[in-house]
């Protein structure tokens, strides 16, 4: 590369010393034929009369034509490789009429030697007519050497620079997505492919209302991965879109897996399609972090700027209350009833049934003490404002719909399951969204965390041989 850079350089060199020889010979020209008007302006001298008196024996201005036509000659091959300016709007035909027009004044400017005028005057219009003939023929000789450097070049780039070879290649494993595109490279349509070697590193679908990222990316997507056996995640924001795709090739590829998957779907609108399925289902909830993970969760998703106040009083007060109500669920009558429906209904007790309830869990005493202890010195305005926020917010969430579809048990959220793979597709209202992704929320967080369990051989299992992929297209 160092080399290659040298050799440019060294030619480079070359060509402005060719430039420079050129425009000697042209001003040796103009004294020698405008020899008296120099004279007049009192230019001579007898050394450079001897020196001009020297190259004249060489031939040079034998004709006046010999040396104009050394020096164009020198000027055309010093302009081989020039680089100019970089500029799109070139056009040929323009160029050429410009080097024409600038070979027409520098020849025909021989013309003012038969004007009757003083030989001042001549010598005057004779070098500025020559002068500004070889000025058009260097500016836009430049940009016909340039013009024509990138015609002839293999430069990878089309006409307008607008793109480049891609992938031909079809290049696919067991976990890829491979997406067929078309691109335009020197005025031909290429097939390619957008080959995603490894999903799992994150991938990031954008794109305005309409733009085509269902029909280019999320269906196949979801097509491969079925075809590859892959367990799903599906969050069909215009429901039945993206689910309609996926159980009708579900139905053509099932022979794909080991163990065929079941297909569920979470609808709150149409309860006729819908399955049930509890997020706070007490045989995934361990310990009480799990409880706190799900209140921080749902309230989070029911009040998105208590997301930057995380830490404040009255932000943490409510989520460590829904957390006594959620972890006293699950511990009473071992969970019989632990899920959402019930908590948000025991939050709305009275406080003297609900706190003396809440208070025989040893494990969330320490949670519900600060609120016992305000209400029992009668801190009202301070308890309310612990706990209506959490009431109040949750109290969206109270309606039929909601309530039927999150206090059933048609299935686990445990998908990549070897032994019960699952296709889950969850769908949502642009129109309730506010309300719905609460939930929906809750939903992959449960869901994440019952799937990658760190150490476990049952999950290292799963992801062996049914690998999990979400597919959450949350910019629609």
């Amino acid at each position: 590369m160092s080399g290659t850079g040298e050799n440019e350089m060294g030619l480079r060199k070359i060509l402005d010393f060719t430039r420079l020889a050129a425009i000697a010979i042209l001003l040796l020209h103009f004294y020698y034929y405008c020899y008296a008007a120099f004279k007049e302006w009192k230019f001579t001298a007898s050394i450079s009369d001897r020196l001009m008196m020297n190259i004249a024996n060489t031939g040079l201005f034998n004709h006046w034509y010999t040396s104009k036509i050394i020096a164009l000659g020198l000027l055309i091959i010093s302009l081989i490789g020039a680089r100019g300016k970089k500029d799109d709007k070139l056009r040929l035909k323009s160029i050429l009429s410009w080097i024409v027009m600038g070979l027409l004044f520098y020849f025909a400017s021989n013309l003012f030697f038969n004007l009757d005028t003083d030989v001042p005057t001549i010598a005057t219009a004779y070098m500025t007519c020559s002068g500004l003939g070889f000025l058009l023929v260097l500016s836009n000789g430049t940009m016909l050497s340039r013009l024509i450097s990138v015609s002839l070049s293999k430069d990878i780039f089309n006409d307008l620079n607008e793109t480049f070879p891609q992938e031909e290649r079809l290049i696919n494993n067991e976990y890829s997505i491979n997406l067929p595109a078309r691109y335009k490279l020197k005025e031909k349509i290429r097939r390619s492919w957008i080959n995603i070697i490894n999903p799992f590193r994150g991938l990031l679908v954008i794109g305005s209302p309409g733009a085509g990222k269902s029909w280019f990316v999320i269906q196949h997507v979801m097509k491969q991965h079925i075809e590859k056996g892959f367990a799903m995640f599906i969050y069909d924001f215009k429901y039945d879109d993206l689910s309609k795709i996926a159980y009708n090739w579900l139905l053509l590829h099932k022979d794909k897996y080991v163990v065929e998957p079941s297909f569920y779907v979470i609808n709150f609108d149409n309860l006729s399609v819908t399955h049930r399925c509890n997020p706070l289902e007490p045989s995934a909830m361990h310990d009480i972090t799990d409880a706190t993970e799900s209140a921080r969760t749902i309230l989070l998703g029911l009040n998105r700027e208590w997301i930057n106040k995380q830490g404040d009083f009255f932000v943490e007060s409510p989520i460590n209350f829904v957390t006594a109500v959620i972890w006293f669920l699950r511990k009473y009558e071992d969970g019989k009833y632990c899920t959402l429906p019930h908590v948000i209904e025991l939050m709305q007790a009275d406080y003297d049934e609900l706190f003396p309830v809440l208070n025989t869990q040893p494990e969330i005493e320490v949670l519900v003490n600060p609120f016992v202890t305000a209400y029992q010195n009668d801190a009202m305005e301070q308890l309310e404002g612990q706990v209506a926020s959490a009431k109040i917010g949750m109290a969206r969430l109270a309606s039929p719909q909601l309530y039927w579809v999150l206090s059933g048990n048609d299935f686990t959220l445990d998908i990549n399951n070897p032994e019960h793979p699952k296709i889950v597709c969850i769908g949502n209202n642009p129109e309730k969204q506010q309300i719905y992704g609460a939930v929906l929320s809750l939903y992959v967080s449960r869901l994440v965390r019952m799937v990658n369990k760190k150490g476990s051989k049952n999950a290292a299992s799963c992801l062996m041989n049914f690998r999990l992929y979400f597919l959450i297209t949350l910019i629609h």
